[in-house]
């Protein structure tokens, strides 16, 4: 690639996805947007006749998938167009217009599930034994667990109606943090930059520990001046949570938001107590980067920074997707193929242009290609395990439209992370192996450990405060500026361990966190990491059998809940062997990250 950034019309072809798998022109694209309405308009026409014979709710059914695979392809499309390049105007455009046609038929669709939850038990379970009803049963299955928790067709409106007015504390923090709070300009390298939400990241990893401390200060010293307005906000966001929860007739807030994908609170409370019981190497690892560092005192704004700054790599994307061919090649010939063939042959749309999303990301419906949005560059080591880590995700979508019917093939977000994470891991193994010098193997040890302490430490540190915020309305106390930043100073203190000294800022990161506002959210990322290490290892160590069971959870779809998936993988997250086994990993990196220092 060319140092200057070309516009999206110089791109060439074979750097770019292609999109004609989905449609082969933008008229197509209007034709199937065209027949939206129409084709909502088909299925509300059955709007009270559900319960009045098998023959009529099947004929729903279809007619409901009808318009979902449309809409789903002309949403599909016009994202992938808009992402390419976000200042094209047309492809912002078709968007736009994708989700108005949407959200207008949600609105008509809304009498579905009411509908079916009136039906009685018997003669849907009934219906249901029928083999016609074959692609639609586990999705039907899956609606009707959440009967007991629905409420009758005008409360659920009632609810419905008050669900943006529900959402303003997520919105409000939104506009406040990133809208109307001015973090000023921090002197770096000799010159001024923005301090934003943004820029945050990079500053705080900047190597002159000045420039850290003062973006530290600076950043903090903004939320500071708002800590009540944002503390007001969280308590509302928290609150709502409790109100539907209560409405709903679940147990708690974290019992709806687990329900539905029937997850026990076991999962989320045995991923806290286990990761208790093994803060000891995470101490071990600070006490590490404090040494490293060479500080007298290891202070928060240290902890971002990387212990090896930098190596010299250099991969072309062609030479990527065969280090990728290589390391993934426990997973077998089939799946190496069919991945590295997409990577070189209409996936991926692979380089930066002006106007395309920053980051990467992948993203498929039931037709076309599992497509990947990348921006590689090939002196970034760290580029080769994105193009592995979206792989990932790309095949798992790859396996779940080719073994199950377009209402079930979608999995869950508590699956997702794990197929994309299982290939960073034999991505990181094979690059460790074949390291072509010292520095380059301490720069992977300590690359994997940073990002198993972003997945699994901080998620399940978060994961924790949100549960004791709830747990503290639900037990009658109101939560205040005061008490927010007494429980995640708390948390600060026993996660971060000793070594650790902070400022009287630093409890105001629990102000900040945006997934805050989307509750009992991030654990699922830190479940992730644990299956993907765990399945990891069980797929190198093994057999046939193993890898077959690997294979088996990533054509599950969502023909199954994401316990029973991953257990049909080879790992039980009901159990805390999977979260101790990825503990264990990241110990074994400290380890080495200590003979090697």
């Amino acid at each position: 690639m060319k140092n200057a950034i070309p516009s999206r019309k110089d791109v060439p072809e074979e750097d770019k996805w292609d999109l004609t798998t989905i449609y082969t022109s933008d008229a197509e694209w209007e034709a199937a947007l065209a027949r939206a309405d129409s084709l909502s308009k088909a299925f509300c026409a059955f709007k009270g006749k559900l319960a009045e014979s098998k023959e009529t709710f099947l004929a729903a059914l279809k007619a409901s998938e009808q318009f979902d695979r449309n809409i789903e392809d002309v949403f599909h499309y016009a994202s992938l167009l808009s992402s390419a390049d976000q200042g094209d105007s047309k492809a912002q455009e078709m968007k736009n217009r994708a989700m108005m046609a949407y959200t207008k038929a949600a609105d008509e669709q809304s009498f579905f599930l009411p509908e079916l939850m009136a039906i009685d038990d018997k003669k849907i379970g009934e219906w249901l034994k029928d083999s016609a009803f074959d692609d639609y049963r586990v999705s039907i299955q899956k609606a009707l667990h959440k009967k007991a928790h629905t409420l009758s067709e005008k409360e659920e409106r009632i609810l419905a109606l008050g669900m943006e007015t529900m959402q303003s504390a997520q919105t409000a923090f939104s506009m406040l943090t990133n809208v109307d709070m001015d973090f000023g300009t921090i002197t770096v390298d000799g010159e001024e930059k923005p301090l934003t939400n943004s820029t945050w990241s990079s500053i705080i990893s900047n190597a002159d520990r000045s420039v850290r401390e003062a973006a530290y200060k600076q950043y903090y010293g903004i939320f500071e001046k708002h800590a009540a307005t944002l503390s007001a906000l969280y308590a509302g966001s928290v609150n709502k949570d409790i109100f539907l929860s209560r409405a709903h007739g679940y147990k708690s807030s974290l019992d709806e938001a687990l329900y539905g994908d029937k997850v026990p609170e076991s999962v989320y409370r045995n991923l806290i107590d286990t990761v208790h019981k093994n803060l000891s190497v995470l101490h071990r690892y600070y006490a590490l980067r404090k040494r490293v560092l060479g500080v007298s005192q290891l202070r928060h704004y240290d902890v971002y920074v990387p212990l090896v700054s930098s190596v010299k790599s250099n991969h072309t994307y062609e030479e990527a997707v065969e280090i990728c061919r290589n390391a993934l090649s426990p997973l077998g010939k089939e799946y190496t193929d069919i991945l590295c063939g997409g990577l070189l042959g209409g996936w991926a749309d692979r380089y930066e242009n002006k106007g395309k999303r920053s980051g990467a990301f992948s993203s498929g419906c039931y037709n076309g290609y599992p497509y990947i949005l990348l921006n590689y560059q090939d002196d970034n080591i760290r580029d080769v395990f994105t193009m592995a880590h979206e792989g990932g995700h790309s095949m798992h979508s790859y396996f779940s439209v080719h073994n199950n019917p377009f209402p079930c093939y979608e999995y869950t977000i508590f699956e997702a992370e794990v197929a994309s994470t299982f290939n960073e891991q034999l991505v990181f193994e094979y690059l460790v192996k074949n390291a072509e010098s010292d520095e380059m193997k301490k720069y992977l040890l300590a690359h994997r450990a940073d990002d198993i302490i972003a997945t699994l430490f901080r998620q399940t540190m978060f994961a924790e405060f949100e549960l004791k915020t709830h747990e503290a309305v639900e037990n009658g106390q109101p939560l205040t500026q005061e008490s927010i930043r007494s429980i995640y100073r708390e948390l600060l203190e026993l996660y971060f361990g000793s070594e650790m000294v902070f400022e009287k800022e630093s409890d105001l990161e629990a102000l900040r966190i945006p997934h805050f506002y989307n509750a009992f959210y991030v654990y699922q990322y830190a479940t992730g990491i644990s299956a993907a290490l765990a399945l990891a290892h069980r797929v190198t160590a093994g057999g046939e059998k193993e890898l077959n069971d690997y294979y088996n959870f990533l054509k599950s779809g969502g023909s199954r809940y994401p316990i029973e998936a991953l257990r049909v993988g080879g790992v039980d997250m009901e159990k805390v062997e999977p979260v101790q086994s990825a503990l264990d990993t990241f110990a074994a990196i400290v380890d080495e990250l200590e003979k090697i220092f």
